[in-house]
């Protein structure tokens, strides 16, 4: 579990369909548009890497209310990074939302929800392209 913030609510990220148990599941939340999907130079964002074999539900506790995305990168590799072929992802991605994309992620405006007190589930589906 991550800790992140002030007081308020907590977030929840169940994974789902997962092609392998291997390597990491590299998680970002970010309530800014302009660092989605990779949460890079965001020193807000809360970011996490975690053991794809150990790992189906991730939960981020104490974030402020707002609007949020969230990325996810399955890492069969474990080398930090988003293998391509052809510019097509040979890893796993997925987004809060499960928003319809082709090239390229989706826009953060798809993948957004609403965060209030309390607490929010998103259900996220891997998507694998080779």
């Amino acid at each position: 579990m991550l800790s992140a913030g002030s007081l308020g609510a907590q977030l929840e990220v169940n994974v789902e369909r997962l092609r392998s148990n291997e390597g990491l599941i590299h998680v970002c939340v970010t309530r800014d548009e302009a660092h989605f999907p990779d949460c890079d130079d965001d020193p807000d964002a809360v970011k996490g890497s975690f053991r794809a074999a150990d790992t189906r539900t991730i939960s981020f506790r104490n974030l402020p209310s707002g609007g949020y995305a969230v990325a996810i990168l399955h890492d069969e590799n474990s080398n930090n990074r988003m293998d391509r072929a052809l510019g097509i992802p040979r890893e796993g991605i997925g987004f809060s939302r499960n928003p319809r994309f082709t090239f390229g992620p989706p826009r953060f405006s798809a993948a957004r929800f609403m965060l209030q007190n309390g607490r929010e589930t998103q259900q996220i589906r891997m998507r694998y392209f080779l």
